[in-house]
């Protein structure tokens, strides 16, 4: 994104802290995260099969979500299968296998694969505002097509990295999905993009989970306006009640 520490506001926040001061704390938590939270391989490595996965996986469990891909690949060999499948009869496959929100997924994933086949030459196209025009690919989907198809440097913000964001003060508690990108991409190196996503994604399973966070385990406390009480969930939520320590 093209943003800059000139276009955002420090005012949101429920703490001061100055932009030079925030970027250090921002700098020590990613590399704190990634010490953490390591993994051999951050790529599925398939721009199309990271769309699919992307696709069937909202709001679904990742376990369920990684079956029903690895099988629907097994039954639909590749984008040509696919867009040629009627869309009744993928929906009945998503169906069966016990995905919420079947019918618009269904429709979604045969929808796409027809206009990547079309439009693109059956190449998934690298530009985020491109993938934004494909059925069911919003903002955190072009993303993650970006960073896990694709490697590029970019930020997907979903439900743990939000939270997360605000927790730690890198962004105000009250904001977008779509602003929180921004002040990630503004306060983190660009070359630790990628890292970010699947660090707080796993740190938000294990550590910093939605209720009943580990506070006291976090390798990140001393760096956490949320554990010291300086942020609370209900400034999050809008529900603003007084702040103690955690």
């Amino acid at each position: 994104m093209g943003a800059n520490s000139q276009s955002l506001s420090l005012e949101g926040f429920t703490f001061k802290e100055g932009w030079e001061e925030k970027r250090k704390r921002a700098e020590r938590i990613v590399e704190i995260l990634m010490k953490t939270h390591p993994r051999e391989k951050l790529l599925i490595g398939d721009p199309y099969r990271t769309l699919v996965h992307c696709i069937i996986s909202q709001r679904m469990r990742d376990e369920v979500t990684y079956r029903v891909w690895e099988e629907l690949f097994r039954k639909y060999k590749d984008i040509e299968t696919i867009a040629n499948t009627p869309i009744e009869e993928m929906q009945e496959f998503l169906r069966k296998q016990g995905v919420g929100l079947w019918k618009t997924k269904g429709e979604w994933i045969v929808k796409a694969s027809r206009i990547i086949l079309e439009k693109y030459g059956g190449k998934v196209p690298d530009d985020i505002h491109e993938l934004m025009k494909l059925p069911g690919i919003g903002r955190k989907c072009a993303n993650i097509v970006l960073a896990y198809g694709f490697g590029r440097q970019a930020i997907p913000v979903d439900t743990h990295v939000n939270r997360i964001s605000k927790r730690l003060g890198l962004a105000p508690p009250r904001v977008t999905p779509e602003k929180v990108e921004e002040y990630l991409t503004v306060l983190i190196p660009k070359d630790k993009w990628i890292y970010v996503n699947h660090a707080m994604v796993d740190h938000g399973r294990s550590i910093c989970r939605p209720i009943n966070p580990k506070c006291d385990e976090c390798p990140l406390r001393e760096l956490c306006p949320y554990a010291k009480g300086l942020v609370t969930d209900g400034d999050i939520k809008g529900n603003v009640k007084k702040r103690s320590r955690k």
